[in-house]
């Protein structure tokens, strides 16, 4: 197994290991990779002395290799807040077998269902190998910054040991948490979803345990809004793309909603940081983040009670 420091963000199959060196690496932009083979998640091959910290973090890459980066600023930013250490992980990144079963020329966020003609099966097989390396290898908590693997969370997390930690319950306890109040009289607390109904579902079924109403973009919305926006994106055209956001999120508002939850990987980061619209925006990467950093550094009784896992 080879160490290699990439200065651009790679594209193949990878583990990144990150611990100390955290804050070396944002100032340099640099990650560590340890290249592997597809085979080294073999049964036979599972490394027995990988992780040498109890409260390390497992991440599975999903679909897209940006979004798995992306969700890593974020542990990484939010870890080194107030000048403390950065929360130890390891991430198997390889979305070869979910890129070429699920096509990612079109989104899955905003599909209805999953594509004909899927192997549910590889998937969840690629999905649960990944799983069992990370376990094997010492990990008690595992993540998966991405909303198309949590589609098939059931199967691969079933039998595992560890701590599995749910983007959708983490974003619905998160907003709990807040103890927001109904804009409008009488009425129950409303959560704009920006998502298809494929993974709206999720989002009904954990939001309304909390006692939230899910507020899910009617089909004018999506049709003359959202997929613009996308296909805006990938025209290239950031201005248009922020236009066509911003109306769709006045749109949910409008309706009552207290926030917006964008579950688009081809959202984040679209608005400025400045616009007022954020205030009212959740990015449940954020979420997860800040879920990950919580039992990362929680007393190791408490890692069981905050897994979430439904």
């Amino acid at each position: 197994m080879s160490t290699t420091i990439f200065f651009h963000k790679p594209n193949w199959p990878s583990i990144f290991t990150v611990n100390h060196l955290c804050k070396k690496m944002i100032n340099h932009r640099t990650m560590l990779s340890l290249s592997i083979s597809n085979k080294i998640i073999s049964s036979n091959q599972i490394p027995t002395s990988l992780i040498n910290q109890e409260n390390t973090v497992g991440i599975i890459g999903g679909l897209s290799t940006l979004s798995t980066l992306t969700f890593l600023e974020k542990l990484v930013f939010f870890s080194l807040k107030n000048n403390e250490e950065c929360v130890p992980f390891v991430v198997f990144s390889d979305p070869t077998i979910l890129d070429r079963e699920l096509s990612v020329h079109c989104s899955m966020v905003y599909a209805k269902q999953v594509p004909n003609g899927v192997n549910h099966g590889l998937i969840i097989e690629n999905l649960r190998g990944k799983r069992e390396f990370l376990e094997k290898s010492g990990l008690r908590c595992v993540v998966m910054p991405c909303h198309v693997s949590h589609l098939w969370q059931e199967e691969v997390f079933k039998g595992s040991s560890v701590t599995f930690l749910d983007i959708f319950d983490c974003v619905s306890r998160e907003l709990k948490e807040t103890k927001m109040k109904p804009l409008e009289a009488g009425s129950s607390i409303k959560i704009g979803v920006l998502a298809s109904d494929l993974v709206a579902g999720f989002y009904q079924k954990k939001l309304q345990i909390q006692g939230f109403e899910v507020v899910l973009p009617d089909k004018p919305t999506m049709e003359h809004m959202i997929m613009p926006a996308v296909e805006a994106l990938n025209k290239h055209d950031i201005k248009g793309a922020r236009n066509l956001l911003r109306i769709a999120i006045q749109t949910l508002l409008i309706r009552g909603v207290n926030m917006v939850i964008l579950c688009s990987d081809e959202f984040q980061g679209l608005l400025p940081q400045d616009d007022p619209l954020l205030k009212r925006c959740v990015d449940p990467m954020d979420s997860l983040a800040r879920s990950t950093i919580k039992w990362a550094r929680s007393d190791a009784k408490m890692h069981t009670n905050l897994a979430g896992l439904s």
